[in-house]
């Protein structure tokens, strides 16, 4: 994002979103405050209320990968002033923290961006978390466990913050465009408003017994294996026997 020293940003957020997949972009929390600040000149609480309406925060899991902690001296060695607003950010949030729970040090120590038991580390999720305006998780049960265990204590302080995008492959991509011949099928059999209601899929039960109906989805099937064989043998050459069970990965 190119601006002009000068420029007016006020109304930065309204124009521009910035996700954080994960903990591995949060630096660009401090790096935002950095630009602002620094090279445009603008005050703190200015800039501190564009880059946390900036900002969203997506966890993907809950495993540690995706929670990343940095030494405070390898953080600072390599970016010296993006720990100077980190710090910056901490006092301020803490503050807020002691002023809505007075007394309650322990909840403090939880929350604060420095995490200080054993070491000293820089919390990459707690900067995310209290950077930006939106957190969420990517399935029902991973949003109530964010919630209720990992992030319980920015849940309890900013309840509002927190809603559920669930991950995942829709109807409306898997079937209708991977698979037309199953999804041709299904609609002459139950109608069309599956696609936007997958709980009419259920419909499909009545016809377990049918033959002809298996005989069909079977065919749609063997048409899909000989589509893929076809195509492996243009792209490599090499020669696969559709009757394979075939057992492939797609991601990202």
């Amino acid at each position: 994002i190119c601006v002009k020293a000068g420029e007016d940003l006020s109304n930065f957020h309204k124009h521009f979103a910035i996700q954080l997949n994960d903990t591995h972009p949060a630096i660009g929390v401090a790096e935002l405050m950095r630009l602002l600040v620094d090279e445009h000149d603008m005050d703190w609480e200015a800039a501190w209320e564009i880059t946390r309406n900036t900002f969203g925060y997506t966890n993907h899991t809950l495993l540690p990968e995706a929670l990343e902690k940095w030494p405070v001296d390898l953080f600072g060695d390599l970016f010296p002033r993006h720990l100077e607003i980190i710090y910056e950010i901490n006092r301020r949030f803490l503050d807020e923290v002691r002023t809505r729970y007075p007394g309650d040090e322990a909840r403090v120590a939880r929350m604060s961006l420095i995490d200080e038991a054993g070491g000293r580390y820089v919390r990459m999720a707690h900067l995310a978390c209290v950077g930006s305006q939106a957190i969420n998780g990517v399935a029902k049960l991973h949003t109530r466990l964010l919630e209720e265990e990992l992030l319980r204590d920015f849940h309890e302080m900013m309840p509002e913050k927190f809603s559920n995008k669930t991950n995942g492959v829709t109807p409306r991509r898997f079937m209708l465009l991977c698979n037309p011949g199953q999804s041709r099928l299904i609609t002459e059999k139950i109608g069309g408003t599956w696609v936007s209601k997958p709980e009419e899929l259920r419909q499909l039960e009545r016809y377990a017994d049918d033959g002809t109906f298996r005989e069909a989805w079977r065919r749609v099937k063997i048409d899909n294996k000989n589509n893929l064989a076809r195509l492996i043998r243009e792209r490599t050459g090499i020669e696969v026997d559709p009757t394979s069970m075939f057992d492939i990965l797609v991601k990202r």
